[in-house]
């Protein structure tokens, strides 16, 4: 009873094993080798995750597990000013919003986090991250000019408390503050000085940070005013061409340099997935950014550079979810390519990254190395290149292709001298391939002279230490240890062969499966070598426990590990019934809150096994429900449009200014109701409107429509268009009667706002709505109306100006004045909506997406609300037709509305739910142990 008890208290701690640190601060220093943490040199291995594209904080912790248990010791955090502050003085950081939440989460996980407040993000999101309020506001964007100043100061008030509460050195996770953001173009020092001293003046004090874009030759802040302590850079070395999958190497190298001497090398972002600029699918940017990428890119910089703080970018992209996302470069999805998807579900990029990051952060040395001769290779189509531990002599030498694009398969010998002496080395490079191979290295109680498989991690339990290696499928291994006298060899499992010559112990075999060895005497501890490829290493889950590291092997994630007596409690997801393996001072196992038999194995490990998620069946969407919205229907909410000035330094065609941020309604459709009298002549209506990429708008005078067109973009590539956007409606014969009143309507469908990478008001200030109406010589009288901004739980980006949006029709409890759908819907604002149940296994995620049949020639776009969160809009010419929904924004009663824009008559695609998979996963069931 007693150690049940001491089960079910460690289940409820589980997920704190930081929490005894948070009580007391840290030091926090670095010099040009790493970051140090109270002495202790640590190697921060860090990728991009943003909360404000997961709209469901229960799934916050998913990732940030997900992320942990592949290895990173930290995460990257951007703060999306523009998503908590709707409006000037105005600021939300509850429910979604809640950062302190997220960085409570990171603290319990025990992750480092590099905060990235801006002000500027980029990150492809609406404005760059800058609120477009913003937009109205007079000085120059990203520079010290005085109403920028007083915004940007506005913020950083808020969000950098929040910050130094959780720093390091307080207890908290926050290691590094990124100051700005690829900020290299039409710079200001002045500007980032003062950014710098706001950070201080509100307490930060962990080293600050800044990530130089491109790793060329633009502004990088290592020196001079505004100069930051460890400046970092950005490196896409494969470019975003997910179009051709199959490119190698488009942006260079890919090696990060190092910009100061007293300052670690800091990759800071360094590629990790690909926005799809060419419409080619992320299942493609996945592909251009997969493992031999990974293999090759990632361990060249490990090794070329000594960087020891890496930020890839990004780890889990998720969605651009309501009007999130800026219009140029990326749609709803915003997957990314990314080692974890959208929904959540893990890749062999994952698996990747958990080689290198067990690696990394297993292998001390790594965190001191300077670069030394590379044993050189008989054949000079492989490349070496070496780093060496200036203290404990510890060398690390990189295998590759000297040509890194061929996929030729080459085998030759390296002459290594090692610590422990001189040694012909085979090795084999097959394919895009890349290998960082270990000499001189104390592994544990052992002495490891040398080995041509990587390392992936090694643990020491019970007196016992246990490593795992690994190599290609079919390659030839071999592994040299050092021994006083000869150690007894035992082949446990797979073909491995011996020998010792007195000093050297010598195992030959062939990467297959999973060999294991037990190697005893010596005058050394005992030690279980595992011997795998890169699919069985990527089996293995490395867990920190009060009582030390442990090994577990078999389920699809394992989340956290604790150590209770003669108990190992783990957490655990399964995507199919199978063995799990735990090496572990334990002979008792509970997983998930249950108790799972298990027997111990000559390896000394325990296996049992457990069982897989059960089947599920989701509703199909039927019965849909109809309404239609007429043009400029309803007399509320309407603004009066009568400016004649504005702070763009793009000013409009005809006046009034007709352009929607310059009458608050800054995301989503915009409705325009212009009145005239009419002269009797007019014979055309001609329309101006700047959008955003794939953005447009639909027209109707006196009721009638006219036609729609395509929005001007106005990219600052570009020259200044003076009729962007441009579109001739004819008037019908007797449509205007001379002197009678007349009515022109313009529904504009906005994209978001451009990002300021430039750093150039001409790009980010450019207008959104209308930019100039022609009736013939009419003079024309504007209304304007947008969003209501009334929803607080979902903030303003959910919603933009229809009317069905500002009376609530998106909401799930609207039930009253809808019809039964048509067959086939007009031009211009329909809504249909369903319902369905989701009973889904409360021991099982399932991750759930509305999917868009195929119709290649549609004529409509349809913004898909689920239980009143807008999670995208199906677009013409965008690859996405499905729209992940994430647990949180369902629930068992679930309404399905979409709001379609048509510009000509047509019926509505196939609409149904998938899911995107299906896992037992760790949760806490205690009651279930009996």
């Amino acid at each position: 009873m007693r150690i049940l008890v001491a089960v079910l208290m460690l289940l409820g701690l589980i997920a704190a094993p930081a929490a005894a640190d948070q009580a007391r601060g840290h030091t926090v220093a670095y010099d040009k080798y790493s970051l140090t943490v109270d002495g202790r040199r640590v190697v921060l291995w860090s990728g991009e995750f943003h909360y404000f594209r997961l709209p469901s904080p229960e799934l916050w912790r998913d990732v940030l597990e997900k992320i942990r248990a592949a290895g990173f010791n930290g995460v990257s955090l951007y703060f999306h000013w523009g998503y908590h502050s709707p409006a000037p003085g105005v600021y939300d950081f509850s429910g979604i919003r809640d950062v302190e939440r997220l960085l409570r989460m990171t603290e319990e996980l025990g992750l480092y986090v590099v905060a990235r407040p801006g002000p500027y993000i980029n990150a492809e999101t609406t404005g760059g991250g800058l609120p477009a309020w913003l937009k109205t506001v007079e000085g120059r964007a990203r520079s010290s000019d005085a109403g920028y100043t007083a915004a940007y100061r506005e913020w950083l008030s808020r969000i950098n408390p929040i910050l130094a509460r959780h720093q390091v050195t307080r207890g908290g996770s926050v290691i590094a503050y990124n100051v700005e953001n690829e900020y290299a173009v039409n710079v200001d020092p002045l500007y980032m000085e003062q950014l710098q001293q706001k950070a201080r003046a509100d307490g930060i004090d962990v080293p600050i940070v800044h990530n130089n874009c491109c790793n060329g030759d633009l502004a990088n802040w290592s020196s001079g005013q505004g100069a930051v302590q460890i400046p970092g850079v950005d490196d896409y070395p494969q470019a975003f061409n997910c179009q051709d999958p199959g490119t190698w190497g488009t942006w260079g190298e890919g090696v990060t340099r190092r910009l100061r001497d007293d300052a670690p090398v800091y990759a800071a972002e360094y590629q990790a997935g690909a926005i799809d600029l060419n419409n080619a699918g992320y299942e493609k940017c996945r592909e251009l950014t997969g493992p031999d990428y990974m293999k090759v890119y990632y361990k060249s910089n490990i090794i070329g550079s000594g960087a020891t703080m890496y930020g890839y970018y990004m780890l889990h992209g998720g969605t651009s979810w309501g009007w999130l996302p800026q219009p140029n470069d990326v749609y709803t999805s915003y997957d990314y390519g990314a080692a974890i998807t959208e929904s959540r579900g893990l890749t062999t990029k994952y698996d990747e990254f958990k080689r290198q990051g067990y690696f990394l952060t297993t292998v001390k040395p790594l965190a001191k190395t300077d670069s030394s001769p590379a044993p050189g290779p008989a054949d000079p189509a492989v490349f070496t290149q070496a780093r060496t531990n200036p203290d404990t002599g510890t060398q690390f030498v990189l295998v590759r292709h000297a040509d890194r694009r061929t996929s030729a398969d080459v085998s030759t010998v390296l002459d290594w001298s090692t610590p422990d002496g001189s040694y012909s080395v085979p090795v084999r490079v097959n394919g895009r391939d890349a290998k960082i191979l270990v000499a001189g290295y104390d592994l544990g109680g052992q002495r490891l002279v040398w080995s041509n498989s990587e390392i992936l991690t090694h643990v020491t339990v019970q007196g016992r230490d246990v490593a795992v290696l690994y190599g290609r499928e079919g390659e030839q291994g071999s592994t040299v240890l050092r021994y006083n006298s000869a150690p007894q060899v035992r082949v446990l499992e797979g073909a491995v062969r011996s020998s010792f010559d007195g000093k050297d112990l010598r195992l030959d075999y062939t990467h297959s499966g999973l060999a294991r060895v037990l190697v005893e005497g010596g005058g050394r501890p005992p030690m279980l070598l595992m011997l795998g490829t890169d699919q069985t290493a990527a089996q293995f889950w490395r867990l920190d426990t009060a009582a030390g590291p442990v090994l577990v092997r078999g389920p699809s994630l394992t989340r956290s590990a604790a150590v209770a007596g003669d108990w190992l409690v783990l957490k655990a997801d399964m995507d199919q019934a199978g063995e799990v393996e735990t090496f572990a001072p334990t002979r008792r196992l509970v997983v998930d809150g249950k108790l799972v038999p298990a027997r111990r194995t000559p390896s000394g490990s325990l296996v049992g096994r457990l069982p897989g998620p059960r089947p599920v069946s989701l509703s199909a969407l039927s019965s849909w429900q109809y309404r239609a919205e007429p043009p400029a229907f309803g007399d509320s909410g309407w603004t009066v449009a009568d400016k004649t000035t504005t702070a763009s330094p793009i000013k409009p065609k005809t006046l009034p200014v007709l352009y929607a941020d310059e009458y608050g309604y800054h995301y989503g459709n915009v409705w325009y109701r212009g009145a005239f009298t009419a002269g009797g002549d007019e014979k055309t209506v001609s329309v101006n409107a700047i959008t955003g990429k794939r953005g447009n708008y639909l027209v109707w005078l006196n009721g009638h429509y006219l036609g729609s067109a395509l929005g001007g973009t106005q990219a600052d590539s570009e020259p200044v268009n003076p009729d962007p956007g441009r579109g001739d409606f004819t008037i019908p014969e007797g449509l205007l009667v001379k002197g009678s009143a007349a009515t022109l309507s313009v529904l504009v469908t906005n994209m978001g706002h451009n990002d300021n990478w430039t750093a150039d008001d001409t790009r980010f200030k450019q207008p959104r709505g209308l930019f100039g109406v022609t009736v013939g010589d009419a003079k024309i009288s504007w209304q304007i109306r947008g969003a209501s901004n009334s929803d607080v739980e979902r903030g303003p980006m959910n919603t933009g100006g229809l009317y069905g949006e500002r009376a609530g029709w998106h909401l799930p409890d609207r039930h009253s004045r809808w019809s039964p759908a048509p067959a086939t819907m007009p031009a211009g604002v329909s809504w249909y909506r369903s319902t369905f149940r989701l009973d889904l296994p409360a021991d099982q995620d399932v991750p759930v997406a509305l999917r868009f049949g195929d119709q290649p020639d549609r004529k409509y776009r349809a913004f898909v609300f689920v239980n009143g969160w807008n999670m995208g809009q199906y677009m013409p010419g965008a690859p996405q037709r499905d729209f992940v929904v994430p647990a949180g924004v369902l629930g068992r009663s679930n309404t399905v509305t979409l709001a379609v824009i048509a510009t000509e008559p047509g019926a509505l695609a196939p609409v149904s739910l998938v899911a995107l998979g299906n896992h037992w996963t760790g949760t806490a069931a205690v009651d279930q142990l009996g």
